[in-house]
């Protein structure tokens, strides 16, 4: 018997529907729902073990997305024809949804939480990423594991003026906002995306017009849980509480902690601060005490010190460091800083400091993409490093996190749509993280910028970004900006902004309450374009434009266009020319085709200018085609009884027939009467001789013709 199916569908108002179903699929999990959308299909699951493990006192949640090369009819690329390690967008589609839903778990909710969501069919005008965290929140809605809200996400793009409720891929090449926005019923939770210099009223606008699409993405999956049923919470034992204790860390911990976070202090003088003074109220409690309450003691003291950090903002409008909530730490910064790479840039902003190389190559070096969902190649991309000794820490070492990926991405969206579109450079960036005490991410644009100005870019215009962070108890608030990496933690907001003079290039925000007021985040993205455009100020102090051109060891790219028909004349024989005058210029050659002008791209990569000009003078040979009735210098590489070989010199390689007849004007028996070997002198073209069916030229034609009488016969 084939079980009862639920559905529900969401109107998106241009036609397309979503719908939500649940009763067929993965029954066992504890929540389990399928989304469509046109020929999409998600598979979305949720499960949690019934209890904690012992000792964890934190919730141990994995958000899992992949796409299965199945849903697009391809087989896996590589050797090894299984899909292995997620690529970087499932990465970032994990994360996306992560961010979410981690803050809506009950804080004492610690037992082991796996949602799973998985591309099963893949629809190429529908991106399915943006449907991930309906599906991860609809299986929620239809489990009886402890969640506070549902959520949902969309995608936002506009064109010409207007906003685009998820949209394809297609339209988002038209788009100058490519924003996805995270929120429940009330309020906003999570938003990033790139944007082409657009104003903060209108990043604004955009979430306000998600926001509303979201509410009846969350009303159908309150529909569907009602017509399925909605299942009794779990039952779970939450985390031990004592009172007393809590009082006890309290009165003993507070004030000292106030006092501390109110001189302001630098990062490891506060640390060790607030390590002693935890160390005495540990010495309130006998051996016996903390062996069994010692778990408690430090959780208390943990809440205490948040408390009382937050207060001194709210109280004092100072901040850990003293700063007050408006002020930017000392900034920093030096560029051309490695002398062997083609540009690299050192940008220090207070106890955070990165250091970034760019390096130029060929569209050979392109990034590419090879995914179910997407095929391509960026020309442009970034790679963010954040290693242990950055915080002082020795941590083990398992590879690229998905934290970096989704740092250097953030970064990678601030600055490519400031690199020019005619740049002939595939360029890499990489942000080598040395420091970290606040973003780390807005110190890697930052230093990415210069970078690329100092390797010659001529980027359209620098960009510089700030972390933003909140504070509120719900009456007052404050917005701090260029947070610390404790205000991080220890805040209510991370709201990371970049941008030129111009306007914001990307976005990335976190929200760790609910009901956050569209006063505030307007508040916040105002104070924010103020700091930003700061640090701006102190970029164009270390280099006001980029350089004029690349630096001397660095390779110069020149591109050509040539038509296809001469493409093999260039390879030769089993790539034999190609090679070879690789081998003799010193050159990389890169052959590209154009798919809408069916022409060749050539990409001639080198730090010799002599190699480059050998290199093109090839192509002007090789594509060289004399026109009618127009006069050329040539060489006489080859004497024959009947006429002489020539060479055109300007393009060496392209030889014609001089016919005796077209020597001079007067009869000649012998060519060597007229010309020799290595003569250099001017002919015409006359095109093709309609009975020889070959090229014809005249030496003749460009000379004074003289009297009949005198003519020789």
């Amino acid at each position: 018997m084939i079980p009862q199916l639920f559905v529900e569908s969401i109107d998106l108002g241009d036609g397309r529907n979503i719908t939500i179903e649940t009763g067929r699929l993965a029954k066992q999990a504890d929540g389990s729902v399928v989304v469509r959308i046109g020929k999409t299909v998600i598979l979305g699951t949720v499960v949690s073990s019934r209890k904690a493990s012992p000792g964890i006192d934190f919730l141990p949640l994995t958000v899992d997305y992949r796409e299965k090369f199945a849903a697009a009819g391809r087989f896996p690329g590589g050797f090894f024809k299984r899909e292995a390690r997620p690529s970087d967008n499932e990465v970032l589609t994990m994360r996306l949804v992560d961010r979410v839903l981690r803050p809506l778990f009950p804080d004492d909710y610690h037992a082991e939480v796996q949602v799973m969501i998985q591309l099963m069919s893949h629809d190429e005008d529908i991106m399915p990423d943006a449907l991930a965290g309906l599906a991860a929140s609809a299986a929620l809605a239809l489990s009886d594991i402890p969640f506070e809200t549902l959520i949902s996400e969309a995608r936002v793009g506009r064109i010409d003026g207007k906003f685009i409720i998820n949209p394809s891929r297609a339209q988002l090449a038209l788009s100058d906002i490519d924003m996805m926005i995270g929120a429940s019923m009330d309020s906003i939770a999570m938003v990033e995306g790139e944007m082409k210099e657009i104003s903060e009223a209108d990043m604004l606008e955009a979430i306000k017009f998600a926001h509303e699409h979201i509410k009846n993405q969350i009303s159908a999956q309150l529909r569907l849980q009602a017509a399925f049923g909605k299942k009794e919470v779990r039952t779970y034992e939450g985390e031990r509480e004592d009172e007393a204790i809590y009082a006890k860390v309290k009165e003993a911990s507070y004030d000292k902690i106030y006092a501390i976070a109110s001189k302001g202090s630098a990062k490891q003088e506060r640390s060790a601060a607030f390590e002693a003074v935890k160390e005495e109220v540990k010495a309130l409690f006998t051996e016996e005490e903390l062996a069994a309450d010692g778990d408690l003691v430090s959780k208390y003291f943990k809440k205490t010190n948040k408390e009382a950090v937050r207060n001194v903002t709210l109280d004092l409008g100072t901040r850990l460091d003293g700063r007050k909530t408006t002020e930017i730490r000392d900034i920093w910064c030096e560029v051309d800083y490695l002398p062997s790479v083609h540009g690299s840039a050192l940008f220090t902003r207070g106890e955070t400091q990165a250091l970034a190389t760019a390096t130029l190559g060929t569209s050979r070096e392109a990034n590419q993409i090879d995914s179910p969902s997407e095929q391509g190649e960026e020309k442009f991309y970034l790679h963010y490093n954040f290693p242990p000794f950055s915080t002082g820490e020795a941590r083990p070492l398992r590879g690229t996190s998905r934290r970096e990926v989704g740092h250097g991405n953030l970064a990678q969206r601030a600055l490519k749509n400031m690199i020019p579109a005619n740049c002939p450079y595939t360029i890499r960036v990489v942000s080598e993280v040395l420091e970290s005490n606040g973003s780390s991410s807005m110190a890697t644009v930052c230093a990415g910028t210069l970078s690329l100005m100092d390797a010659g870019i001529q980027m359209i215009r620098p960009v510089s970004g700030i972390a933003m962070g909140l504070i509120t108890d719900g009456d007052r608030y404050a917005v701090l900006s260029d947070i610390l990496g404790d205000e991080d933690h220890l805040g209510d907001m991370d709201f990371k902004v970049t941008g030129t003079s111009e306007g914001i290039t990307a976005c990335q925000m976190d929200i760790k309450i609910d009901g956050l007021k569209y006063e505030i985040m307007e508040a916040a993205l105002a104070q924010a374009r103020d700091g930003r455009l700061h640090i701006l100020g102190k970029l164009i102090e270390t280099l006001a434009a980029p350089k004029a051109d690349v630096k001397a060891y660095a390779p110069k790219i020149i591109t050509r266009r040539i038509p296809n028909s001469f493409i093999g004349a260039l390879i030769g024989p089993g790539g034999k020319v190609i090679q070879e005058l690789q081998k003799t210029t010193g050159t990389t050659i890169v052959i590209n085709e154009d798919p809408i002008t069916e022409e060749g791209v050539i990409e001639i990569l080198g730090t010799d200018p002599a190699g480059i000009e050998a290199v093109l003078a090839k192509i002007k040979s090789i594509t060289f085609k004399p026109q009618m009735n127009e006069s050329y210098e040539v060489k006489v590489i080859k004497m024959l009884d009947f006429g002489a070989v020539v060479e055109y010199t300007s393009a060496p390689g392209n030889e014609v027939l001089l016919h005796v007849s077209e020597l001079a004007w007067e009869r000649t028996e012998n060519v060597a009467d007229v010309v020799n070997m290595g003569d250099v002198f001017q002919v015409k073209y006359l095109g093709m001789d309609p009975k020889t069916r070959k090229e014809k030229v005249s030496r003749k034609a460009l000379l004074p013709r003289p009297p009949r009488e005198e003519r020789k016969e």
